[in-house]
C-alpha cells in the first residue's frame, strides 16, 4: 500500500510540474478577493467543503503571497459563529476585505437567522490574522434581492464604497468608519440597460420561480479605478457564467458596457473575482473546478496575468495550467511555514484563527512543493532544522530540489526529517551541495496511518 501511495504521489508530482493552477491546492478556495497591502498580495476566500453538493459554507480563509506562486495559509479567521444573529455553518459566501486608517473591515455574504434572507455582513480587526469582531451585530445591508458578493472600492478622494447583488446590484458610500452607509444605498443607475452591462439573456427568476429577459450581469461586482477610469468586472450571461466588465468615468455611472474579458470556468458554472497591480503586473484572480474532485461545488482559486490595451480596455484573457511567474523568491535560511507552499498533493489546511496554522493531513505519499527558492552562492548549507506537531505515527520528511524523480526513478533528497513519537523541534544534516534557486519539494512517507502536522523548516549554514 505504502509503494502505491508514493507512485500515485510522484505521477501527481510529474503533472504539477508543469501547472500552477489553481493557485491554492490544499482546499477548495473559490470567490478570490485579492489585496495587496505593505508588500504583500492578500487572498481573501470562501471554502466549499470537500463533500459539497451545494454551497454550504461555514468559514472564510486568508492567503498571503509576496511571490504570486508560494501562498501561506493565514487561517479561517472568520466564521459563521463570529455573527450569533446568522444561521450557523451555511452560507458562507464570497466576500472582500480592505484596510483603512490601521484597521481591516471585511464584507461578507450571509444568511440572517430572522428572517432568512441573504444579506452583507461586515467584520473588523486590527490585522489580518484577528481576531476579526462582528463589527455592528447585525446586517450592514439588507433589503428585496439577492444581497450577496460584496465588494469594497476606496477612491482616490479617500471616499470608500461598497457594491453587492445577484441579479441586481446595489451600491451605498460608506461613512468613514467603514460599518454605515453615508446616505443609504440604491441600485446602480442604468443597471437594467443593456448599453450599461451587457445584451440580456433569459435567466431564472427564483423570486418568481419562472424564466425572463435579464441584463447580462449575474454576480459578483469587483470595482477598481485605473488612470481615472472606474471598472467593474462581473460574472455575466447566467449560468453558467463568463467574465465580463463596465467602465464609467464617474462612481455613480453612467457605466458602458465593455465586453467577455473571461470564458466560462473550466468545470465550474460559476466564475468569481478580481484583478489587482502588485510589483508592476496586472493579475486577474477568478476560480475553476479544477482541482481533482472539483466541480461547480467545490471551486479553487487560480490566476492570470494579463495588460490592459492601450486605449485602456480589457483584453480577452484566456485560462492556463501554469498559471502565472514569480515575481520573488524564498529565503531558506529564514524560517519558512509548513502552510506556505505553491503546490501540494493530500495535504490539508488548519482550520483556526489566531497567528499558528500548520500543514496537516499529512499520510505517506503527500507532497508539497516550493517555488523559487533561493539558496544564494556564498555558502553551503549544513543543517536543516523543521518542528513537528501532533505527532500521531512516525514517519519522515524528506526534502528534494527541482523534482522527486529522473526519468521515473527517485532522486536522492538532500535532508531528511525522521520523526518518532514525541517529537518537537529536529535537525538533519544536508546532503550534497545546494547553491542557486531550486523549487524545494517535501515528500512524506511512513506507515499507512495519518503521520504528523509540519509548522515549520529552516536551514542553516
Amino acid at each position: 500500500m505504502k509503494k502505491l501511495y508514493t507512485t500515485i504521489a510522484l505521477a501527481a508530482a510529474a503533472f504539477a510540474a508543469n501547472a500552477q493552477n489553481p493557485i491554492i491546492s490544499s482546499m477548495f478556495a473559490p470567490d478570490p478577493a485579492p489585496y495587496v497591502h505593505d508588500g504583500k498580495v492578500y487572498l481573501f476566500v470562501d471554502h466549499d467543503e470537500p463533500d459539497a453538493t451545494f454551497y454550504y459554507m461555514k468559514d472564510w480563509h486568508i492567503f498571503e503571497t509576496e511571490d504570486m506562486v508560494n501562498w501561506t495559509h493565514l487561517g479561517a479567521q472568520v466564521t459563521t459563529a463570529t455573527f450569533d444573529w446568522a444561521i450557523q455553518g451555511d452560507n458562507a459566501w464570497a466576500s472582500q476585505a480592505v484596510e483603512r486608517n490601521g484597521k481591516w473591515y471585511w464584507y461578507l455574504s450571509i444568511i440572517e437567522k430572522a428572517t432568512r434572507a441573504q444579506v452583507i455582513a461586515v467584520a473588523v480587526a486590527d490585522s489580518p490574522m484577528g481576531p476579526w469582531k462582528d463589527a455592528i451585530g447585525g446586517p450592514l445591508a439588507k433589503g428585496e434581492g439577492s444581497f450577496i458578493d460584496p465588494t469594497v472600492f476606496v477612491d482616490d478622494d479617500g471616499r470608500a464604497y461598497l457594491f453587492w447583488g445577484n441579479k441586481g446590484c446595489w451600491y451605498g458610500e460608506l461613512n468613514p468608519d467603514m460599518i454605515s452607509f453615508k446616505n443609504g444605498f440604491k441600485e446602480v443607475p442604468g443597471f437594467h440597460d443593456p448599453k450599461c452591462f451587457g445584451p440580456a439573456v433569459m435567466k431564472m427568476n427564483w423570486d418568481k420561480g419562472e424564466m425572463e429577459m435579464m441584463v447580462g450581469y449575474e454576480e459578483g461586482p469587483w470595482v477598481m479605478k485605473r488612470n481615472g477610469i472606474y471598472y467593474m468586472s462581473y460574472p455575466a450571461g447566467g449560468v453558467p457564467e463568463h467574465m465580463a466588465y463596465s467602465t464609467a468615468k464617474n462612481i455613480n455611472g453612467p457605466w458602458t458596457y465593455g465586453g467577455k474579458i473571461m470564458d466560462i470556468a473550466p468545470n465550474s458554472f460559476t466564475i468569481h473575482g478580481g484583478n489587482v497591480n502588485y510589483k508592476g503586473h496586472d493579475y486577474m484572480f477568478y476560480h475553476s473546478g479544477m482541482l481533482p474532485n472539483g466541480n461547480s461545488y467545490r471551486r479553487s482559486a487560480c490566476v492570470e496575468e494579463f495588460k490592459f490595451n492601450a486605449d485602456g480596455s480589457i483584453p480577452f484573457i484566456p485560462f492556463s495550467d501554469e498559471g502565472v511567474a514569480p515575481v520573488g523568491t524564498v529565503n531558506p535560511y529564514k524560517r519558512v511555514e509548513g502552510e506556505t507552499m505553491a503546490q501540494c498533493y493530500g495535504i490539508k489546511n488548519d482550520r483556526l484563527a489566531g497567528d499558528r496554522h500548520y500543514a496537516t493531513s499529512i499520510h505517506t505519499g503527500d507532497w508539497i512543493r516550493i517555488r523559487e527558492v533561493d539558496f544564494g552562492t556564498d555558502g553551503q548549507p549544513k543543517n536543516l532544522t523543521a518542528e513537528v506537531l501532533n505527532v500521531k505515527n512516525e514517519g519522515r520528511a524528506e526534502f528534494y530540489l527541482d523534482t522527486l524523480y529522473i526519468q521515473e526513478k527517485r532522486v536522492r533528497p538532500i535532508a531528511t526529517i525522521n520523526v518518532t513519537p514525541g517529537s518537537s523541534v529536529i535537525t538533519a544534516p544536508v546532503r550534497g551541495e545546494v547553491s542557486g534557486k531550486h523549487d524545494v519539494w517535501i515528500l512524506f512517507r511512513g506507515g499507512d496511518e495519518e503521520l504528523f502536522d509540519l509548522d515549520w523548516w529552516q536551514f542553516s549554514k
